[in-house]
């Protein structure tokens, strides 16, 4: 045997010493502490699992929340503003409630009423204008993100069958509602245009909501923030609890349903108006379809759209 080597015997005994003198020597890996035995409860004894003396051997459950517990809870989340408005990509206007009286200091124009001027002009120039503008009713505000334009001598246009019990709003004064009920089941608000006589509107298409989700989800029947919630002219109507009494209601003035001011969009998207086949084929082409680009909140068809 060489000079200097030791036996694994030597060896091993050599490291017994020294852990049983220096347990934290540095050349030594540490013990990690032991995991403490568990033991079955003694007969009377309570274990941590049971509620009364005797042990148990069935496993403890815990009352869940049910889901539709778990969709109110999220629903008063949304109303309150915890979780504003979360369609993927609305715009941070929708995202945010404003609140009354609607006008903020950064932005001091947002909610003011506008004048009735405003919408004395031609459909063509009005439908535009209206994006980004707010509709409200009550606690219900709307950002107007899609319209549509319908003016004289227009083929798609209600006027063109003159002024009758039905149509009579349509010739009225610009900046009157002509709501009317579409298949017997839709209300569709139009924002009169022009000057009064002349026969134009604006179909509000599309919208985003502000503020009164709860409400407007109550309304559609609909316990969702994305944008089949409002993406369409008939949900629009539904949302705001619309009727035909409410056509000839003056939009500008306070009070009931009104059209304030808002922010413009920087972006916007044209195309073909929707469901129109009967009009002719001028008109069925006509590039009078506005909305905003960038957001989610419009109805379809989205690929007919192009940048203005």
């Amino acid at each position: 045997m060489p000079h200097g080597y030791a036996s694994p015997l030597t060896s091993m005994r050599s490291l017994r010493s020294i852990t049983a003198v220096r347990p934290t020597h540095p050349l030594l890996p540490r013990r990690l502490p032991l995991k403490p035995q568990l033991r079955p409860a003694a007969a009377g004894e309570t274990s941590p699992m049971t509620t009364s003396g005797a042990p148990s051997t069935t496993p403890p459950r815990f009352k869940r929340s049910s889901p539709r517990k778990k969709q109110q809870l999220r629903s008063r989340r949304l109303a309150s503003g915890d979780a504003e408005v979360a369609g993927e990509g609305a715009s941070a206007l929708a995202r945010q409630p404003i609140p009354a009286p609607l006008v903020s200091d950064a932005l001091p124009h947002i909610g003011r009423a506008l004048p009735q001027e405003f919408f004395e002009v031609d459909a063509l120039d009005l439908a535009p204008r209206l994006l980004g503008k707010l509709l409200r009713r009550d606690e219900v505000v709307l950002r107007i993100t899609e319209v549509e334009a319908y003016r004289p001598n227009d083929s798609a246009c209600h006027g063109r069958f003159g002024i009758t019990a039905r149509t009579a709003p349509v010739f009225g004064p610009g900046g009157h509602a002509y709501v009317y009920l579409c298949y017997g089941l839709h209300m569709m608000l139009n924002v009169v245009a022009d000057k009064e006589g002349v026969g134009a509107a604006v179909l509000i298409r599309s919208c985003a909501p502000v503020s009164g989700l709860e409400t407007i989800q109550q309304r559609r029947g609909q316990q969702t923030d994305k944008p089949i919630l409002l993406s369409g002219p008939g949900k629009v109507g539904q949302a705001l609890g619309l009727t035909t009494d409410w056509s000839n209601h003056p939009l500008y003035t306070p009070g009931g349903l009104e059209v304030l001011d808002g922010p413009e969009p920087e972006n916007i998207l044209v195309g073909p108006r929707v469901g129109i086949e009967y009009a002719s084929p001028e008109h069925v082409a006509a590039p009078w379809r506005f909305a905003i680009a960038g957001t989610p909140w419009i109805s379809d068809p989205k690929n007919t759209l192009r940048p203005r």
